[in-house]
């Protein structure tokens, strides 16, 4: 799949006090926002972070909105949404690790 097929995005928890989680999608970001965005996302901490397929992100963002959504409306104490369980529900719509095997 080439570079210009596919859309880098990534899960993550703020380090503050807040602590509330978040996604980005890096290729979709405005050049006037892009610094901040970024910055913020590597001063969190990464949940997810992978390639979804250009032509299914509509729908892959509605589903990682949901479970950024689910992941804001959990207890501190609960245990969470595992890396497998993010990629298990996301399997649709992600890219292959060209770069696995």
């Amino acid at each position: 799949m080439a570079v210009s097929d596919k859309t880098m995005f990534e899960i993550y928890r703020e380090t503050d006090y807040n602590r509330a989680f978040h996604y980005v999608f890096y290729t979709d970001l405005e050049e006037h926002a892009r610094d901040d965005v970024i910055s913020k996302a590597a001063n969190g901490d990464t949940v997810f972070s992978g390639f979804i397929d250009d032509a299914l992100k509509e729908k892959a963002r509605e589903e990682i909105a949901a479970l950024v959504d689910e992941l804001n409306d959990l207890h501190e104490d609960d245990a969470g949404i595992s890396a497998d369980e993010v990629r298990k529900r996301l399997a649709q719509f992600l890219v292959p690790d060209e770069g696995a095997g």
